[in-house]
């Protein structure tokens, strides 16, 4: 049976499209579990940041939930000097070892988190720890648009509440994806060739976007912990599968 790549493109614009608004975070990751098994992985990165980019937006309107510029900081600067390593990396990269790595952690690590009773707390490393952890995230984005991953993660083990955590992933997200976007234009990865697959993915999120954010504004705090949870672990499970396939 012949596989239509532009629906394939569409729905996974859609499908993540709606978690980033309900999360904040894992448009690449959604979109690659669809995109990875019929686009080039360059291609699939590209439009992945930019799909999250413009997801990022949308909630920045739709969804505000204050900006702490002291525990935001951190974040940021680590991701501003992680974005371009990612960028040099993304041509270079063997693709298959990093989602089949990532995917692995996610899978391991995110179901222990939510079938605890008690989460671990994270106390130490204080700004240091959080640059870190942003410096990865910004790597990260480059590598494909997945800048939210790690830092929700960290966020998660600090225990930070629904809406402080949404904050700093949003607006982190924003400014790396937007970082990202400048660095793939400035390196010449984003071409001409690529805007028919972009005018597919950029209507087909739009409204999934909005109504995810519709449905964030309605949950609970523990609702929300399992479905950031829920999610990174089925997006591990995507990126695991899409590694085993392509190493098969």
């Amino acid at each position: 049976m012949t596989i239509s790549i532009p629906l394939v493109v569409a729905l996974g614009a859609a499908a993540a499209g709606f978690v980033q608004g309900l999360s904040g975070f894992a448009f690449g990751l959604v979109a690659m579990s669809f995109w990875a098994w019929v686009l080039d992985p360059t291609l699939a990165a590209v439009l992945a940041v930019m799909g999250a980019f413009t997801g990022q937006l949308v909630a920045v309107f739709s969804v505000r939930r204050g900006f702490d510029l002291k525990r935001l900081a951190p974040f940021v600067v680590g991701g501003l000097a992680g974005v371009p390593l990612g960028v040099l990396l993304l041509p270079r990269l063997d693709i298959t070892l990093f989602k089949g790595l990532l995917g692995g952690l996610l899978v391991l690590w995110c179901p222990a988190m939510l079938f605890a009773r008690n989460l671990p707390r994270i106390a130490f490393g204080g700004r240091i720890a959080d640059a870190v952890v942003g410096l990865t995230g910004g790597m990260l984005g480059g590598l494909g648009g997945f800048t939210g991953t790690v830092p929700t993660l960290w966020c998660t083990l600090r225990g930070y509440d629904r809406d402080s955590q949404r904050a700093i992933i949003q607006n982190f997200n924003l400014a790396m994806l937007g970082t990202t976007v400048v660095s793939y234009l400035a390196t010449g990865l984003l071409t001409a060739s690529m805007l028919p697959m972009l005018a597919i993915v950029l209507p087909s999120m739009l409204i999934p976007t909005f109504l995810g954010t519709r449905v964030y504004l309605g949950i609970s705090e523990a609702a929300f912990r399992r479905v950031v949870l829920l999610l990174l672990t089925a997006s591990g499970v995507a990126l695991l599968g899409s590694a085993l396939a392509k190493m098969a």
